[in-house]
Formats: structure tokens, C-alpha cells, sequence
């Protein structure tokens, strides 16, 4: 049968890093408020004129250069994003245009899922392996928030939270027998959404709700900016992330126990911390990067994904178990063996 595997990790962050000292300058807040709540300490910035699409294409080299592969090479592309360089078309196709693949007419997906976006990337893309349609498919998860952020007293919570990046990976088709579990590759991936509380993490607008979508209020409405009911996002996620590792793990006969390497989405250090305990994951299996980066939503998993791999912290064998959650409200989890 065939089993997708994981042949190369890339990832891209820009050169610019905002500290939480450079917000306080912006708005009323402190480092010792942004790293007390989130664990944040600094961030990355784009500059103006560089995209998701740039970044992700960024990372797209370096995942190609580590899967020993060429761009040509790909057939497929999913893209993740909720902060697309375009209204449309979507940024899939501008990724295939900078990395010169589009001579070859690859198909290009995008996917709305903001912070889940890379977990139902995967599940796109080992569908579509493990059917035969595609031998290799390289997802993105890029974003670009910082313009978007209120950076004023008004929408501190939010903005003191987000940065700029992208993370890659490529797939390809392995063949195992009788679905070993011990063999490498994607074991099981799971996901779901409660569209119920899709207000309560939102951008409202512009939208296509009102006529006309852009309207000159907006430039100072609140409706324009990331808005968040941070209590009740922070119990979801705080919930729904365990819940559905252990659904996942349990698909095996496993239990948290069995993991070597745990990724959660980089949204909030409190929350990874509160959903590692709830599992009974020791610190040393669970690994974060939002210290530094603050949250890449769609980039996040795979950005942390590729700096575990090139800092030889996970070796052949390991159990690997990623988890998110987010807007949507979406969440998921995959289990992957090294």
C-alpha cells in the first residue's frame, strides 16, 4: 500500500525582528504582560512588498534542496493562508510561478483554514498520494499578518500576538507493507471544525455581506481588524487539542505515552503547556518556537516542524504527533512516524 512520507522541510522568516519592547512603544503594554500571557518574547515583520507567496516560496526552496529534489519535480501544490497576497487568485499559483514551475502546469489548491491550515494541507495531500493522483506534493503554510495587525490600545490583545513566516513540506509516495506502523511516514491525520464559534476569532470585513465590500468606514472600523474572544478560544483550544490527540493516537491502540515528539501549533506557550500536561507529555518531548516567532498560524506547525528536523531533534523511529486549533473554530492532529 502506499504511505506518504515526508522527504524535505523548509522554512523562511524574515530578517526583521519586532521585540515586545518595540509594541510597548506602540501601545500600552509591557514585556512582562506579552510573555506573562503568551510567552512571546519577539517576532518577525515582511517588509512592505514581500507576500505569503514570496515566503512561502522562500521556504519552498529550502524543503526542495533538503528532499534532494528540483522544482520540476512537484505535482502538486497546496497552500495555506489567511492572509492571502491577493484577494484573488489564490496564492498557490503565485508560489508555482516563483519557484518556475509553470511551464509544467501543476495544480495549485489553497486552503482557508488559518491555523489548521497546514493539518488539512497534509490531509489534502496524503489523500491525493495515497490514491495514486499525485506522487509528490509539496504544502505551504505562509503568512503575512503584521499589516493587518491594529497596533494601537484598541486591538493590543491581538496584535502583541502574531508575526510573519512560512514552513514547507514536501510528500511523496513510499510503499509499505500491510500498513506497518513502524515503517516511516503519515500514520493517521484527523480533523474537524465547529463552524458555531466562527465569530469568535474573526476579520469581519471587508466582506462580501454589505455592498459596496470596501467602504471608506472601514479604514477606521474595528470591523477591518483581527478581533478575539481570548477566554473562550483559549478553553477550546485548551480542550480540543488533547481531545483529539488522544482520538488520533487511539486509531493505533496508542497512547500519548507512546509519543516521542510532540508539535503543537504556535499560538500561545500557556496553552501548549496546560495541553502537554493534560496529556502527561514531559517538557523535553514537547517542543515551541513562538518564543520567537509569536504565531505563524498556517506557517507555525511546519516552521516548527523543519527546525526540529535540522536540529537533529528527532532521529528514525520517533513517533511524531502534531495538533492544532484554530478560527473556525478548526483543529486536528496528525501522527507520523520517522
Amino acid at each position: 500500500m502506499k504511505r506518504s512520507k515526508i522527504l524535505g522541510t523548509g522554512h523562511f522568516v524574515p530578517d526583521r525582528v519586532v521585540t515586545n519592547f518595540d509594541l510597548a512603544k506602540l501601545m500600552d503594554t509591557s514585556d512582562e504582560w506579552i510573555q506573562q500571557r503568551s510567552g512571546i518574547v519577539e517576532r518577525r515583520y515582511a517588509e512592505d512588498g514581500i507576500g505569503p507567496a514570496d515566503m512561502g516560496a522562500e521556504a519552498s526552496k529550502r524543503a526542495l534542496e533538503a528532499a534532494g529534489l528540483e522544482a520540476k519535480d512537484i505535482d502538486c501544490i497546496v497552500f495555506g493562508t489567511l492572509s492571502p497576497d491577493l484577494q484573488f487568485p489564490g496564492g498557490g499559483v503565485l508560489v508555482q510561478h516563483k519557484l518556475g514551475i509553470s511551464d509544467t502546469y501543476i495544480p495549485c489548491f489553497d486552503l482557508r483554514n488559518q491555523c489548521s491550515g497546514y493539518l488539512y494541507g497534509m490531509q489534502v495531500a496524503d489523500a491525493f498520494i495515497k490514491n495514486g493522483t499525485f506522487d509528490k506534493v509539496l504544502v505551504v503554510g505562509a503568512e503575512k499578518h503584521s499589516p493587518a495587525l491594529d497596533h494601537t490600545n484598541r486591538g493590543r490583545d491581538v496584535a502583541v500576538l502574531f508575526g510573519d513566516g512560512s514552513g514547507a513540506t514536501i510528500l511523496g509516495a513510499v510503499e509499505v507493507e500491510d500498513d506497518d506502523p513502524d515503517a516511516p511516514g503519515l500514520l493517521e491525520i484527523e480533523t474537524h471544525a465547529q463552524g458555531e464559534y466562527a465569530r469568535e476569532l474573526m476579520v469581519e470585513a471587508p466582506n462580501t455581506i454589505i455592498k459596496p465590500w470596501v467602504r471608506q468606514e472601514l479604514v477606521d472600523n474595528p470591523m477591518a481588524f483581527p478581533s478575539m474572544n481570548g477566554r473562550l478560544v483559549f478553553m477550546h483550544a485548551c480542550s480540543r487539542m488533547p481531545e483529539i490527540v488522544v482520538k488520533v493516537l487511539a486509531k493505533r491502540g496508542w497512547t500519548p505515552a507512546d509519543v516521542d515528539v510532540f508539535l503543537p501549533h504556535q499560538a500561545n506557550l500557556r496553552i501548549n503547556q496546560r495541553v502537554a500536561k493534560q496529556l502527561e507529555i514531559p517538557e523535553e518531548k514537547c517542543h515551541n518556537n513562538i518564543m520567537k516567532y509569536g504565531n505563524l498560524s498556517a506557517g507555525s506547525i511546519p516552521t516548527l516542524l523543519d527546525e526540529v528536523v535540522r536540529g537533529g531533534q528527532v532521529k528514525r523511529g520517533d513517533l511524531v504527533c502534531m495538533a492544532g486549533f484554530g478560527s473556525g473554530f478548526t483543529w486536528g492532529s496528525i501522527l507520523y512516524r520517522w
